[in-house]
């Protein structure tokens, strides 16, 4: 199988090959330095661009998404000793829809029963935001 010697010439010169050259600036203004010498579409790759497999997957989760230990009034609303936030918020919503909680009337308004009255600190009623702060001395340290 003979190669020929333009094929070896090619990839062996000195120059930029055509495809490579960077098209003439529309306005002369849009000429600079680093414009002139590399071209604006050709990716170099550099070692920080380049996968590695050391920091490729997911990152260790963070703030309201990391699990917690609860209070045992927590736990058992919630059924697990150890829950984010985000998804503590989920299943006690769950917990109120599934036993109809809300005020017919206002249902921004949640009515406790027994085991929500642990969690929110004896209260009848509550309003649908203040569930958050409510929930926050039941995430222990």
């Amino acid at each position: 199988m003979a190669i020929s010697s333009t094929f070896f010439s090619n990839f062996l010169c000195t120059q930029t090959p055509p495809f490579l050259k960077p098209s003439p600036p529309s306005t002369p203004r849009m000429l600079t330095a680093a414009a002139s010498t590399t071209p604006a579409h050709v990716r170099i790759v550099t070692r920080a661009t380049a996968s590695n497999p050391a920091t490729t997957g997911k990152r260790e989760p963070r703030g309201i998404m990391k699990p917690r230990r609860v209070s045992p009034e927590m736990q058992a609303l919630v059924g697990v000793p150890e829950i984010a936030r985000t998804q503590a918020l989920k299943q006690i919503w769950a917990y109120i829809k599934e036993n109809n909680l809300q005020d017919p009337e206002n249902k921004k308004v949640i009515i406790c029963d027994e085991k929500l009255k642990k969690v929110f600190g004896g209260r009848d009623r509550i309003g649908f935001l203040e569930i958050a702060g409510l929930i926050s001395p039941h995430f222990l340290k």
